[in-house]
């Protein structure tokens, strides 16, 4: 157990039976009646943030949460396979766990974060940027536009649909920001 006056910015915590992450953190001293903690919690099952207020001293619940390296293998009807890079450990995760998961494809390394006592999963990120092959796209007609930012929409290797720019081609091999789904740059 813990009090409020060891909260830092990234403190795992249990609160409402929810895990959550401490993302923002204010000691109040008011001049008439008791201290209090204005927090801003990140829960980590549904990335919503919760605004709440603790009395100065309130006993909180830590918990251990641990972020373990695994490799994509393949995905079927029920969800996902992934191995750990260390122990060879396979996992099995549904769909709703992962992601921007059509932006996955096999041999890909994500990062998941696991209630530790409870080896739990909560969520499966994939790296920042990923490379993928443009499978079809549209041949680019010369005048069709007038702005200098025309998009055109794009199908990739693992079936994702994407908007790039209009001088990407079929076969090109593009980065693709998996935080917003954007293009990053052709490689």
């Amino acid at each position: 157990m813990a009090t409020t006056a060891d909260f830092k910015n990234g403190l795992y915590l249990n609160f409402n039976g929810k895990p959550c992450m401490i993302v923002w953190f204010q000691h109040v001293k008011p001049g008439k009646g008791p201290a209090f903690v204005k927090s801003k919690l990140r829960n980590l099952e549904n990335g919503r943030i919760l605004e709440n207020t603790f009395t100065a001293g309130a006993k909180i619940e830590t918990i251990n949460v641990e972020r373990r390296p695994y490799q994509f293998l393949y995905g079927d009807e029920d969800g996902f396979n992934f191995m750990h890079e260390e122990t060879y450990e396979q996992i099995h995760l549904p769909h709703d766990v992962v992601e921007n998961s059509d932006l996955m494809k096999e041999g890909q390394h994500v990062e998941m974060m696991f209630v530790a006592d409870e080896e739990r999963c909560l969520t499966c990120e994939l790296p920042t940027y990923v490379t993928l092959k443009v499978t079809y796209a549209e041949p680019a007609v010369k005048g069709n536009t007038a702005s200098t930012s025309a998009l055109k929409e794009v199908t990739l290797e693992t079936g994702a649909k994407i908007m790039v720019p209009l001088f990407i081609n079929q076969d090109d091999v593009i980065t693709v920001n998996t935080t917003d789904r954007s293009y990053g740059q052709r490689v």
